[in-house]
C-alpha cells in the first residue's frame, strides 16, 4: 500500500480527483487550467513550483524546511478559513447571555456554503487594516469579484445564531469606527461629517473628530454576530419587547436579557452578588447612565431620588433573585410603549413611530417577491433598492423613479434578514440600521472552543463550563 501511494500517477490522479471536485463546487471552469500545473508537479516535472527548496536535493536546509511548512501551512489555514471554517471572537455584549464578552466560537462557512471574496488580493489572516493599524488597509481593489456562494449544507433558518458583515459599513469615519458612517450624519449633519468638522458647546469649530472617511467592499466590513430572527419572506412585528414571527411568538431559544428598572431604599448592593448574576462591572458602572426618557412612561420612576435608581440587564431568573433583597423596593421591566418614537431607529422616517420594544410591522424582502412601492413604504426598502441592488432612487412631484422609470412596484434580487441579539436592549441590531442582504452573510455559528471572563485575572478568567460548549 505504502509503494502504491508512492507511484506519481497515483498522487497524480488522486490530487486531479479533489481539484476536479472542488472545480465543480465552485462551478468555474476556468480553474481547470490548474491540472496543467498538477500534471506538472506529479508528471512532467517541467516547472520548479518549490523555487524555495533546491531542485534535486534529497536533505534540505534547516530554513528551507521551516519555510517549506510555512507556505505549507499558510496555503492549509487560508483554504480551511475562505471555505470551511473561521475563528471569532465575541467583543460586545449584544448577545448576552447566549455568548458572552470573550467567548472565542467556530463559525462554519460550510453550512450556508462560503461566500467568494470580493476582494481577492488581501494580506492572509487579516480583516480590513493591517495589524496594529487602524488605517492602513490589508487588501487591494484592483481586481473586485461579483457575489458569488458555492453550495452549502443548507441556508439560514429562523433562530441561527449568524457572523454578518455590517450593512452600513460600506463608509467609515476611521476616527469614529464604532459609530455608523449613517448614524453621524443623521447625528450631526452630512457637511459636518464630511467637512470633519465639529463645534462644540462654545460655539467653537474643531476638526479631526469624524477623521477620514473610506469606503469598503462587502467582505471588509465589520463582522457582525447576532441571531436570525426573521428570514426572506417573513413578517415582523415587535409588541412590548415580544417579536412575533407571521403572527406567532418567536420560538424561546437562546437566553434573552431585557434591560429592568431597579428601584432601592438606598443600601448598596455588595458587588459580589452580581458576580454571582454573571453582570459585567460594565454594566454595574453604566447602570446609573440610563436613559432619562424612562420617566416618561414609568410612573415607578415618579418621586424617586434618582440616586435609588439602577438599570441593569437581566434574564428571568435573575430578576426573582433580585427582588428578593432586603433593599430591592421593586424590579420593572422596562418596555417603551407603543408609539414612542425614537429616532435612531430604522427607518430613521418621522412617519414611523417605532421604538426597541414596538417595531412593525415589516415584510423581510424575499427573491423574486414583488411589492407595491409606495411614499409611505419607500423608507423602509429604499436602502435595499438604492445600495444594496445598486439602482438609481428619485422621488419627483410625488412620484417615485428608479432609474428614471416611473415605479410603482419593485421585485427583489436577493433574499434579505433580520438580525437581533440577545441583549434585546444592549444590541445595535436591525431595529437600528435595517435588513441583512444575503450577500453579507458569512457563516453560521456553532461552538465555543474557548472563552475568558475580562473582570477577572489569568486562570481564574476561563470559564471552564463554556469550553466547547455548542450555540443554540
Amino acid at each position: 500500500m505504502k509503494n502504491l501511494f508512492a507511484n506519481k500517477w497515483v498522487k497524480f490522479a488522486l490530487t486531479a480527483i479533489i481539484y476536479l471536485l472542488f472545480v465543480i463546487w465552485t462551478e468555474n471552469y476556468w480553474l481547470l487550467l490548474g491540472f496543467l500545473v498538477i500534471y506538472d508537479v506529479f508528471i512532467s516535472q517541467k516547472v520548479h513550483w518549490a523555487f524555495w527548496k533546491k531542485k534535486g536535493v534529497e536533505k534540505q536546509t534547516k530554513t528551507v524546511e521551516w519555510i517549506d511548512a510555512l507556505i505549507f501551512a499558510v496555503v492549509a489555514a487560508t483554504i480551511i478559513r475562505l471555505f470551511f471554517i473561521e475563528a471569532f471572537t465575541i467583543p460586545t455584549s449584544s448577545m448576552e447571555k447566549s455568548l458572552l464578552v470573550g467567548d472565542y466560537l467556530f463559525v462554519s462557512k460550510f453550512n450556508y456554503g462560503p461566500k467568494m471574496p470580493n476582494t481577492p488580493l488581501s494580506v492572509p489572516f487579516t480583516h480590513n487594516t493591517m495589524p496594529f493599524s487602524e488605517s492602513t488597509k490589508s487588501y487591494l481593489d484592483w481586481i473586485k469579484w461579483p457575489y458569488h456562494r458555492l453550495k452549502g449544507l443548507t441556508t439560514v433558518k429562523n433562530n441561527d445564531v449568524v457572523v454578518f458583515n455590517f450593512p452600513e459599513g460600506d463608509t467609515v469615519c476611521l476616527n469614529q469606527q464604532a459609530r455608523s458612517y449613517y448614524q453621524l450624519v443623521r447625528d450631526y449633519g452630512r457637511d459636518n461629517v464630511v467637512n470633519d468638522r465639529i463645534r462644540d458647546s462654545y460655539g467653537q469649530v474643531h476638526t479631526g473628530y469624524f477623521g477620514k472617511r473610506v469606503n469598503r467592499p462587502v467582505d471588509k466590513r465589520e463582522n457582525y454576530i447576532k441571531r436570525c430572527v426573521a428570514i426572506a419572506g417573513d413578517s415582523l412585528q415587535i409588541i412590548d419587547g415580544q417579536a412575533f414571527i407571521n403572527g406567532k411568538p418567536q420560538e424561546e431559544i437562546g437566553d434573552k436579557q431585557f434591560k429592568y428598572l431597579v428601584i432601592t431604599d438606598g443600601t448598596m448592593i455588595n458587588p459580589k452578588f452580581f458576580d454571582e448574576l454573571g453582570i459585567s462591572k460594565e454594566d454595574i458602572e453604566a447602570s446609573r447612565l440610563f436613559d432619562p426618557s424612562i420617566t416618561e412612561f414609568m410612573p415607578e420612576t415618579q418621586g424617586v431620588n434618582v440616586n435609588n435608581m439602577f438599570v441593569y440587564p437581566l434574564v428571568k431568573e435573575n430578576v426573582e433573585r433580585i427582588k428578593a433583597l432586603p433593599c430591592v423596593k421593586s424590579v420593572t421591566r422596562i418596555v417603551k410603549p407603543k408609539g414612542f418614537r425614537e429616532a435612531y431607529i430604522f427607518p430613521h422616517d418621522e412617519r414611523y413611530r417605532w421604538n426597541e420594544d414596538n417595531f412593525g410591522p415589516l415584510y423581510i424582502p424575499k427573491k423574486g417577491a414583488t411589492i407595491q412601492l409606495t411614499l409611505d413604504n419607500l423608507p423602509l426598502y429604499r436602502r435595499i433598492i438604492e445600495t444594496y441592488e445598486e439602482n438609481k432612487v428619485f422621488v419627483s412631484n410625488g412620484q417615485i423613479l428608479i432609474n428614471n422609470q416611473p415605479a410603482t412596484e419593485y421585485t427583489f434580487k436577493m433574499d434579505y434578514y433580520f438580525m437581533m441579539g440577545d441583549s434585546r436592549h444592549n444590541s445595535a441590531d436591525s431595529r437600528f440600521w435595517g435588513f441583512v442582504p444575503e450577500d453579507h452573510v458569512v457563516g453560521k455559528a456553532l461552538f465555543i472552543w474557548f472563552s475568558t471572563d475580562k473582570d477577572k485575572s489569568f486562570l481564574s478568567s476561563i470559564r471552564w463550563s463554556r469550553v466547547f460548549m455548542g450555540i443554540k
